[in-house]
């Protein structure tokens, strides 16, 4: 049975929230571009002195804005643009493709009572996550 891009969000979401997955995109480059700001400005107002302590405090709240804020992978995924999601459908259809189900419920136990199609799933799903989205993944609460 051919699967549908609805069918395979709601797999790796099942798997996902089996795992309690969560994941923060990090945004270095804002970070970036508020610690340049602040050390410049602290340059213009104090001079040697004011733009190594504008480094200090635009490191210290580029690092604070940067760490990121965990966000359900289930919800990522289900918030992810239609090109995205069908560019996972048909990386998990080549992981499934030898099952034999008929309904989104069937295939969802089926991976979850194997062990290594967990696996193969978990990885693809990290793997998009961290490298697609660069995003850093996290399981458990």
């Amino acid at each position: 049975m051919p699967l549908m891009v609805d069918e395979a969000m709601r797999l790796l979401c099942s798997l996902s929230e089996a795992r309690k997955m969560k994941a923060a995109v990090k945004h270095a480059g804002r970070g970036a571009l508020l610690t340049g700001a602040v050390a410049f400005v602290g340059g213009l107002v104090g001079g040697p002195p004011g733009l190594a302590v504008g480094g200090a405090v635009g490191g210290l709240l580029g690092a604070w804005m940067t760490s990121g804020q965990f966000k359900p992978v289930p919800q990522i995924l289900m918030e992810l643009p239609p090109a995205e999601q069908e560019k996972l459908l048909s990386q998990v259809t080549a992981i499934v493709r030898h099952l034999e189900w008929t309904d989104a419920v069937q295939l969802t136990m089926l991976v979850m009572g194997s062990q290594a199609l967990q696996e193969q799933l978990l990885a693809l799903l990290v793997g998009y996550i961290t490298k697609e989205l660069q995003a850093e993944v996290q399981y458990g609460d």
